[in-house]
């Protein structure tokens, strides 16, 4: 049905550059003329909102600290009913706009629109989300700071968007609600295929550096090779020949630098610097690299070196102490407080070799065991990483064992590679058909009107399509703490 989908019969130009022409029976008109700003306190019974950069709104779960604050301002806090559109204005050029579930609170840095009779809320919200409209709103929006630059309702309400009829609306948000359905759940399918293929490695992976490698003789592998208890609960046996000592007696554990700090008087310069987002399991994602004004001392303290395995303090249980081998991509580098470069003696110890050891069940049951536990979050520190036992074969052992599981990996990294890009292309396709179908590029009246009745609805897909604003980076600014001028 997707891929029948055709142009309108006659398109008319619209005078925006970026929309370029659009269906002859459309309009376009301000948003002024299709949403009224609500600007309403005092509801302190109704639960707290905010947006998803990436799902749209959603009632608030809180994190403790983060409650004190929000019931303390409260009575600050916007009414945004059922329906009504609601977008940071600090976000709203990033996709930060959904249409209300519930009647609730949002923040004072939100704008609410009430929509007027007639308009379909959940079309417009996926037209702000394209990405010609948020570049518009990009160029709209004003401050000091790009980064932190706003969208007030006044220029909002000036912008102007395309406007179908109201039955046309409905129909594009219908069809858009199956076509997602659809597309999710093939993504989450594969998704589901990944994690599977992830877990048989991590399988080969535990296995291999807690057991190490069969050992041979007679031209063929034997099936074990000597035990003896480690002493650890979790663990169990391990190679008679194997030593095990803390990190600490092996590795130094440095720890990074604390953002907003002071160093008024003194000569600083600018240094590129890893944060937590920029830490996955197995890689460091380097595609944004953030710059901190520092002290000379302060950068020696904290440079990163080819070799730290890197380690994250916290996040959510899962997540805590994931980490990966920083191969010097950026040099100078430094290190936010947040993250922890664990610098190993490689004469006893094989950086890989300790990356590996830490994405193990043994590392997650430690970690998780001796963990600082919150509401969904979870955080260790310098003296817990220090005292994590390290399974020590000698060097020329350990890099035995990572040859023999880079060859026994290597399909199966070839196989979650394949399926990521088959994800991406999903994603990408789910983006294009979308602003497509909003800009009047395609014709979806027909095959809206053949629907089955069912639901678009689903759940995120993961992690990374949940997070939220305030989810960016650990330590981070909360945007829903914002200046008095953000009230304007």
């Amino acid at each position: 049905m997707i891929a029948d989908l055709k142009p309108y019969p006659e398109y008319k130009e619209s005078g925006l550059p970026w929309l370029g022409r659009v269906p002859n029976s459309w309009r376009v008109v301000r948003n002024g003329s299709l949403f009224g700003q609500r600007n309403e306190t005092g509801h302190d019974e109704l639960p707290i909102l905010e947006v998803s950069l990436k799902t749209g709104i959603r009632v608030r779960e809180f994190k403790s600290s983060a409650r004190k604050q929000v019931m303390s301002d409260k009575g600050k806090y916007k009414r945004a009913m059922k329906g009504d559109v609601a977008y940071n204005m600090m976000r709203m050029w990033q996709g930060a706009v959904g249409v209300s579930p519930v009647n609730g609170l949002v923040s004072p840095a939100y704008v609410v629109a009430r929509p007027y009779p007639d308009v379909e809320s959940q079309f417009f919200v996926a037209l702000f989300r394209t990405g010609d409209y948020m570049s518009e709103i990009d160029n709209c929006s004003r401050g000091i700071v790009k980064d932190r630059n706003r969208l007030y309702w006044g220029d909002f309400k000036q912008l102007l968007s395309p406007c179908p009829s109201p039955d046309e609306q409905a129909a594009i948000v219908r069809f858009l609600e199956w076509a997602n359905g659809r597309l999710e759940r093939a993504i989450r399918a594969k998704r589901k295929v990944i994690a599977l293929l992830s877990e048989q490695k991590q399988a080969i992976i535990h296995r291999a550096v807690t057991r190490g490698l069969p050992s041979t003789g007679s031209g063929q592998a034997s099936l074990s090779v000597p035990l003896k208890p480690s002493g650890i609960p979790w663990l169990g046996n391990i190679p008679q020949h194997w030593e095990v000592r803390p990190l600490k007696a092996v590795c130094k554990i440095q720890s990074g630098i604390t953002l907003g700090k002071d160093y008024a008087g003194q000569t600083t310069h600018e240094y590129p610097y890893l944060r937590v987002a920029n830490v996955q399991a197995g890689h460091a994602n380097i595609a944004v690299i953030k710059t901190i004004r520092v002290t000379e001392d302060e950068a020696l303290r904290c440079a990163l070196q080819a070799g730290d395995v890197l380690m994250t303090e916290g996040g959510d249980p899962d997540k805590l102490g994931r980490g990966c081998v920083w191969e010097g991509q950026i040099t100078p580098c430094l290190h936010q407080n947040h993250v922890f470069a664990v610098r190993p003696d490689q004469l006893r110890l094989e950086p890989h070799f300790l990356s590996a050891l830490m994405g193990t069940r043994y590392a997650r049951a430690y970690f998780e065991s001796t963990a600082k536990q919150t509401t969904n979050l979870a955080s260790t520190n310098k003296t817990k990483i220090g005292q994590f036992v390290v399974l020590l074969p000698k060097v020329s052992e350990q890099q035995r064992i990572l040859s023999a599981l880079n060859e026994e990996t290597h399909p199966t990294d070839i196989a979650i590679s394949r399926i990521e890009r088959e994800t991406e292309l999903l994603r990408e396709y789910r983006t294009r058909l979308v602003a497509d179908v909003v800009t009047g590029k395609l014709d979806v009246r027909a095959a809206a009107a053949k629907l089955p009745e069912e639901s678009g609805d689903l759940e995120p897909l993961d992690g990374t399509d949940a997070l939220t604003e305030g989810e960016e980076e650990t330590g981070g600014e909360s945007l829903d703490t914002v200046p008095e001028e953000a009230e304007r």
